[in-house]
């Protein structure tokens, strides 16, 4: 019996690990694609803030 608690801890705190990874990669993913497409970002924002600001809004 105490052997399949140990077997049960150590796959949930494999399934941590995994997610802590997932969380990782998802992250480096959304920091490449900021720096791959940072002017075009840069343009948008400062194009509806343009926008907003000449409609007095």
């Amino acid at each position: 019996m105490k052997r399949i608690g140990q077997k049960m801890m150590l796959m949930i705190s494999n399934k941590k690990g995994m997610e802590m990874v997932q969380v990782a990669i998802l992250v480096a993913i959304a920091v490449a694609v900021g720096i791959i497409f940072k002017s075009s970002i840069v343009d948008f924002v400062n194009r509806i803030f343009g926008n907003l600001d000449a409609a007095n809004f």
